[in-house]
């Protein structure tokens, strides 16, 4: 599919389905369970309970109204030998068959680049901030393509509308005090003040318009380009200081490394269980300046002053059955074991980040750079887009700073609308409201 033949305007309604086998495998799994309990329902209303929580499962797993297409853009638009050699480098490996430790890459990135972009061999970094080529922006910038808008209702909201009453039905039927009224109106409400947060960022990407860097204003812009580095370099990020865990070309990053806790419980009538969670032993974050670079020009973006960071999905995981070495899992299972009682089962360590050749979506706050910076670099300031930078750490009246792994389109065309991310947490919160006067 060419991006000429995509409507990027949603709609009003729109069939979202998923778009690779890991997306069908869990949507048919949601649909089994939500079978299976409607069945069960016909003479236990226990079994609506199960067809709801198949419901909302079918919801998660539905991509965005654009999501699925855009893939479809992007598996005919890059170049083949280059989607071979990403999946080549994702997926599984076992790092180490006796400590039972292994490795995951994602195979699909909703977030990587869904038209051609420059390679590394490509970028003149003699001159980071002049323009390339033939000075035209990058195919995949707003400028030539516009601006996705989600379909204001998909699939997702057919399932949860269904998954909402069910919950209801089931719920005015089994309670006995206002305690489920009051669960299922805090979620509601909680959801609610979630999604209108997050409402307000996909609206503020659709209406700002981007501009190009090589006119750039001071002020508060909307950027779209693709990361480059600076003289300075980039990071090489180690892991939790495990060497066997290191990524290169990064300019932001952020990784936490968690263990599965179990504990054995009992209750009042003395039959006990086992409980377990994850819990986040450490974490860490942080970033160097880059370049943002759309075609037309480059500009420095400093990236640990945003206070929003969207990373997207992880790049890399890493788990294991035992920590990365003996003393570590000695330390790990005696500090677990002495602090809550907990038994240590699994460890595994997440490493989001941002790194070079990304797409990004910025929109942050250009200030003039410091003369003593422009001439460490020797900068005559004869482009005017070599002499500001990209702040995050200010916002402005109307504007919220944020700094996002992808570009505008494959940003928006994960997203949800409003409707979505409000009206329908809404609508669960005015049915917990109702369940008062039934109870």
């Amino acid at each position: 599919m060419d991006i000429k033949e995509l409507d990027l305007n949603g709609g009003t309604f729109k069939v979202n389905l998923p778009y690779n086998w890991v997306g069908w495998l869990l949507w048919a799994i949601g649909l089994a369970i939500t079978l299976a309990g409607l069945f069960v329902a016909m003479n236990d209303i226990n079994g609506l309970g199960v067809a709801a929580f198949g419901l909302l499962f079918m919801a998660l797993t539905s991509p965005g109204s654009l999501e699925a297409k855009l893939h479809q853009v992007r598996q005919s638009a890059i170049d083949p030998a280059e989607l071979e050699a990403k999946a080549e480098a994702s997926g599984l490996s076992i790092d180490n068959w006796w400590m039972k430790q292994t490795s995951y890459v994602p195979t699909t990135d909703p977030s990587d680049w869904i038209l051609p972009a420059p390679g590394p061999s490509t970028w003149n970094n003699d001159d980071r901030y002049g323009p390339e080529g033939d000075g035209s922006a990058l195919p995949e910038h707003p400028s030539k393509i516009g601006t996705p808008i989600p379909a204001t209702m998909t699939l997702f909201s057919v399932y949860c509308l269904l998954a909402i009453s069910l919950i209801l039905v089931f719920t005015a039927s089994i309670q006995e005090d206002y305690t489920p009224a009051i669960i299922i109106t805090l979620i509601g409400l909680i959801l609610s003040l979630v999604g209108f947060f997050r409402a307000k960022m996909v609206r503020q990407m659709i209406d700002t318009p981007t501009s190009l860097v090589r006119s750039a204003p001071v002020g508060n812009p909307e950027l779209v380009g693709q990361v480059r580095p600076i003289d300075e370099g980039c990071l090489t990020v180690v892991v939790d200081g495990n060497q066997n865990m290191t990524v290169g070309n990064m300019v932001g990053y952020q990784w936490s490394y968690e263990q599965y806790q179990c504990r054995t419980t009992t209750d009042s009538e003395g039959n006990s269980k086992e409980e377990c969670h994850w819990v986040t032993i450490r974490s860490d974050a942080g970033g160097c300046p880059f370049i943002l670079h759309d075609g037309t020009g480059g500009i420095r973006v400093n990236t640990i002053s945003f206070k929003r960071i969207d990373y997207g999905q992880y790049l890399k995981r890493w788990d294991g059955a035992f920590a990365q070495t003996l003393g570590k899992q000695i330390m790990a299972s005696a500090i677990a074991g002495m602090l809550g009682g907990a038994r240590v089962k699994k460890h595994r360590w997440t490493l989001y980040g941002l790194r070079l050749g990304n797409p990004v979506y910025v929109l942050g706050q250009t200030k003039p750079r410091p003369s003593e910076a422009l001439q460490a670099e020797g900068l005559d300031g004869t482009l005017g887009n070599s002499i500001i930078e990209v702040w995050g750490n200010e916002d402005a009246p109307g504007v919220k700073c944020t700094l996002n792994r992808g570009s505008e389109l494959s940003n928006l065309g994960r997203s949800r609308s409003g409707f979505e991310l409000v009206i329908l947490p809404i609508i669960m919160m005015i049915g917990g409201i109702s369940l008062f006067g039934l109870a």
